[in-house]
């Protein structure tokens, strides 16, 4: 399901208008209020990315054929002459294997509480998630107590083919909020209901089986190794 050293996920989305307007200005707009806040975070992305493509040894061409993002967006990117779009750090998450909250590591220094208000987490798109299907990453201590990807999970409608089974290292726990559905784990199907926890090894395929009383909502904390 899906390391940020996010400080504080409501801080920075706590009004999702304002959250999308200030996400999709550029440098060059920061002259309006709030342009301290909107560069720093511009600084701190381009830090991130860059830390990240290199750690995979590409090229700026490389990831930006990884993510299908021109070289001169990323250049922008890198060099914080632009603050990249939900979407954009979406796609940048999925082709450098981080979460999207990974690029906010840093962003504040001082703060060691990550507070997500109600509705305030930010919105993760999987490749194979169908509408309806909606992943809220509620954020990720900064190294080195980035153990835990927690994920809140909401389901308001079936697909036609079967729900993707996911793979990853560490351990999960899930535990029911709303609705009835089976969860599969390995060979193995369990029956959630508001209340139950599941827990098991990431390794094992696991994922949402038959949906049976939607609205569907469930959080999913995942324990992994934290980066050095």
């Amino acid at each position: 399901m899906s390391d940020v050293g996010l400080v504080s996920i409501g801080a920075v989305s706590g009004n999702p208008d304002r959250r999308d307007r200030s996400a999709d200005r550029t440098a060059g707009d920061a002259g309006s209020s709030g342009s301290g806040v909107e560069e720093a975070l511009a600084a701190v992305i381009a830090d991130r990315v860059r830390e990240f493509r290199l750690r995979h040894g590409w090229t700026v061409g490389t990831l930006a054929e990884a993510c299908g993002l021109s070289k001169g967006m990323l250049y922008k990117i890198e060099n914080a002459q632009t603050s990249p779009s939900l979407a954009t750090l979406a796609r940048l998450s999925e082709a450098l294997s981080v979460p999207v909250t990974a690029f906010f590591r840093g962003l504040s220094e001082e703060q060691d509480v990550i507070l997500v208000k109600a509705g305030a987490g930010l919105d993760i798109q999987h490749r194979r998630s169908a509408q309806g299907h909606r992943y809220q990453t509620l954020g990720t201590m900064r190294a080195p107590h980035d153990s835990l990807e927690p994920m809140l999970v909401t389901l308001t409608s079936r697909e036609a083919d079967a729900f993707p089974l996911y793979q990853h290292a560490g351990t999960e726990l899930i535990f029911m909020i709303a609705g009835k559905m089976e969860y599969c784990c390995g060979s193995a199907r369990y029956l959630l209901e508001p209340g139950d926890a599941l827990q098991f090894i990431g390794e094992v395929t696991h994922g949402p089986g038959e949906l049976i009383t939607l609205p569907i909502q469930f959080l999913a904390v995942k324990s992994v190794t934290p980066s050095s």
